[in-house]
């Protein structure tokens, strides 16, 4: 969460260390992908029973606490995906109707299953997934803009959307669109860490994570595996929050 991340060591002042129970792949994928699903829903999202959820990348580092979370909610929870392996993951952690996008149409199915709409959408890939996310918004819906992946790459990095209509779809819907940045919400980071931390000890939330067993050249192992690693995350190939490993050495508990 600093810069200088892609490094074999880094240091940082102590008071912004996160204690965890154990030196497992696993609690990486809590510290940004799920405070970022968890503060965001709880502050933003206005979560209750019988809400419809629909998760973007719901596969992903950060989708996969979003729909769980949403489940815990008692919500109804739809979730996009690039594979039918992704599907029954996603059916495996809750997902009440996963939408595989390379054999569906989302826009239809959301039409055809939800015609007065969905309530929230977690939303992390930006472009013509931002524009169905919209279309399906319901009456005083929302719409929580958490990344947009698919203008990463652009060299502006910007994600190319049709604004122009946004103010009319908003107005007629009474609904609203809002960006979440974790940066903003540091102070309650340490909290939401811990209440996390508590539900894996639980057993009551999954984090996947994915190190590249299935990615081409292999498990992400080394430093210079970090560019296969980001280019396995653009090609939408991972379930779950992609991990590097690194070799530690005689000092690495100092």
């Amino acid at each position: 969460m600093a810069p200088g991340s892609f490094a074999e060591y880094t240091v940082v002042p102590a008071a912004v260390g996160t204690p965890v129970p154990a030196l497992k792949p696993e609690y990486l994928a809590l510290l940004v992908s799920g405070t970022t699903a968890y503060l965001s829903l709880k502050e933003l999202g206005g979560l209750a029973e019988g809400k419809t959820v629909l998760v973007t990348a719901a596969a992903g580092g950060t989708g996969q606490f979003a729909v769980q979370l949403s489940k815990m909610a008692k919500c109804h929870v739809i979730g996009t995906c690039s594979s039918d392996e992704k599907a029954s993951f996603l059916k495996s952690i809750g997902c009440d109707r996963p939408i595989n996008y390379k054999t569906e149409d989302v826009g239809s199915v959301l039409r055809q299953e939800h015609p007065e709409g969905v309530d929230v959408v977690y939303e992390s890939v930006g472009g013509a997934m931002f524009d169905l996310a919209l279309d399906a918004l319901a009456t005083k819906g929302r719409l929580l803009v958490i990344g947009f992946i698919s203008g990463y790459q652009s060299p502006s990095g910007l994600s190319p959307v049709k604004a122009g209509a946004l103010p009319a779809k908003l107005l007629r819907k009474s609904a609203r669109v809002q960006g979440f940045f974790l940066n903003h919400y540091l102070s309650q980071l340490r909290a939401a860490m811990d209440h996390l931390l508590e539900m894996c000890a639980r057993g009551e939330l999954l984090c996947k994570v994915d190190l590249g067993d299935g990615a081409p050249g292999g498990r992400f192992t080394g430093l210079e595996s970090v560019f296969r690693a980001v280019d396995y995350m653009y090609m939408r190939e991972n379930t779950g929050k992609i991990v590097v490993e690194l070799p530690h050495s005689v000092n690495s508990k100092l």
